[in-house]
C-alpha cells in the first residue's frame, strides 16, 4: 500500500485527506492538491493550475467540462501571446519541438483538473454519465476509490465510443475497433499500399503453406489485409498486452482468427528448436515480412504516442538490423515509413539508406502515397510546410 501512488489535501476541516492516484500515461501524482467546485472562476483556477494546484472536483460533472473548456481556452490564448513575442523562424525542426514543447504544457495544465471514482469506476458527482464500462476496459478492475484527471476520463470514453463503432478500412472493406491505447488506423493510405503492393514469388511459390508476418500487430489490420489478400497463414508479433488483446478481438470480428497467429515478441518471432534432443535451435524465416514501425523518432508520452514516435528510431532500426536473417531465399520485407520524419529534420534520406545497406538489404522498388487527412491542407497548422509534401512509402526490401 505504501508504493501506491495517492493525492492528498486538506478539508476545510483542518483534517488531510487521501486518495489512490491513477493515470494511464503513468503521470505522477500532483504534489498540490485542493478541493474546488462551482463557486470557483475560471480565472481562479487558472491561476492554481498554472502554479501547479490541482484541482479535485466536487461539484456538478458538468460544470466540470465547463471549467475544463475554460482552462483550455486560456491555455491556448497564452501559447498565441507567446507565439507572438517569439522570434519568428523557419526552421521546421526548432518548430516542430516547440509545437510539441506547446502541447506537452497544455497537456499538463489541464491534467491538473481531477475527478473522483468509486471502486466500481463510477462518478460520484451529480449528473455525471455512467463511464463505468469504458474505465474497466482501460483500467481494469480496481478495488478502492481513486482519482484521475478529466481530460484523461475524456479520452478514455472517447476510445470506448471508437471500439464500439469501429474505424471503417477501406483498404479492407472493413471496420477494425481499437482499444484504448492502441493505435487507430485513421489514416489508412498506408493500408492501401499493403492491398497493392505484389505479393512476392517466393510467398506465391509456397502454395498452402505461404506465411507472412507482420511485425508489430497494434489493432491487427494489416494482419487482417494479408490474409484477406489470400495469404494463407500470417503470424502477428506484438510486445504490449493491450495491443495484442485488441488484434485478437478484431480477428475473431472479422472472422480470420484462424487464419493469423498472434505471437508476444519484441520485433521476431524467437528461434525454433532444432534436432531431436532440442539443442540447438534455428532462425524462422518467412517469404514476406512487413512492419509499419513509428514514424517518428522521440519518446512517447503515453501508450498511443508509442505507435507515432521511436526512441532513438529503435524499432526501425532494430527491424532492418534482423530483417535479412529471417527471410526466405527470394523474400521481402515491406517497411512502411512516412518521410514526415525527413521533412521535420529529425532523419535524413541518408541515414535510413544507410540503415538499409549496414543490414544487408537492398531497396527493390518503392511505392509512394500522398496522405488523405485534413492536417495536409491546413494552412493554419504550425507543421503545413513539413505536412503538405509528406509521402508514405511501402519500402521492398530484399537480403543481398
Amino acid at each position: 500500500m505504501s508504493d501506491t501512488p495517492r493525492i492528498e489535501w486538506t478539508g476545510a476541516d483542518g483534517v488531510t485527506h487521501t486518495l489512490r492516484w491513477r493515470s494511464l500515461a503513468d503521470v505522477p501524482p500532483p504534489r498540490r492538491v485542493q478541493l474546488a467546485d462551482d463557486t470557483l472562476s475560471a480565472d481562479a483556477a487558472y491561476r492554481l493550475v498554472c502554479e501547479g494546484t490541482a484541482l479535485l472536483w466536487q461539484g456538478d460533472f458538468h460544470q466540470a467540462r465547463q471549467m475544463l473548456q475554460a482552462l483550455g481556452r486560456r491555455v491556448d490564448k497564452a501559447a498565441e501571446r507567446a507565439a507572438q513575442r517569439a522570434p519568428r523562424t523557419t526552421d521546421i525542426t526548432q518548430t516542430f519541438h516547440l509545437h510539441r514543447k506547446a502541447q506537452a504544457e497544455r497537456a499538463r495544465i489541464l491534467g491538473l483538473l481531477l475527478i473522483p471514482f468509486d471502486a466500481d469506476h463510477g462518478i460520484p458527482l451529480r449528473r455525471a454519465p455512467d463511464a463505468r464500462l469504458a474505465c474497466l476496459e482501460a483500467h481494469g478492475a480496481v478495488d478502492a476509490p481513486h482519482a484521475a484527471s478529466l481530460r484523461e476520463l475524456q479520452g478514455v470514453i472517447g476510445a470506448h465510443e471508437w471500439r464500439k463503432k469501429g474505424v471503417p478500412v477501406p483498404a479492407l472493406g472493413a471496420s477494425v475497433h481499437p482499444h484504448h491505447g492502441v493505435f487507430s488506423p485513421v489514416r489508412g493510405e498506408y493500408l492501401d499500399l499493403v492491398r497493392d503492393a505484389p505479393l512476392p514469388p517466393a510467398l506465391t511459390a509456397q502454395g498452402p503453406q505461404g506465411e507472412a508476418w507482420d511485425i508489430g500487430a497494434g489493432t491487427g489490420v494489416i494482419a487482417a489485409l494479408l490474409a484477406r489478400r489470400g495469404v494463407p497463414h500470417v503470424l502477428a508479433t506484438e510486445l504490449a498486452p493491450r495491443a495484442l488483446a485488441c488484434a485478437q478481438d478484431n480477428l475473431q470480428r472479422l472472422g480470420l482468427a484462424r487464419r493469423v497467429t498472434l505471437l508476444q515478441a519484441d520485433l521476431f518471432p524467437p528461434p525454433v528448436a532444432d534436432g531431436p534432443a532440442n539443442h540447438s535451435s534455428a532462425t524462422r524465416r518467412a517469404a514476406l515480412i512487413v512492419c509499419n514501425p513509428p514514424w517518428l523518432p522521440g519518446h512517447a508520452s503515453s501508450a498511443v504516442e508509442q505507435a507515432i514516435y521511436d526512441a532513438d528510431s529503435r524499432m526501425l532500426r532494430g527491424f532492418l538490423a534482423g530483417l535479412a536473417a529471417h527471410l526466405l531465399p527470394g523474400g521481402e520485407g515491406w517497411l512502411i515509413m512516412s518521410d514526415f520524419a525527413e521533412r521535420l529534420g529529425l532523419r535524413s534520406r541518408a541515414q535510413l539508406l544507410g540503415w538499409i545497406a549496414d543490414a544487408g538489404l537492398a531497396v527493390a522498388g518503392r511505392l509512394d502515397i500522398r496522405p488523405r487527412h485534413g492536417k495536409a491542407q491546413d494552412r493554419d497548422d504550425p507543421l503545413h510546410a513539413a505536412r503538405s509534401g509528406e509521402l508514405t512509402s511501402l519500402w521492398r526490401l530484399v537480403a543481398v
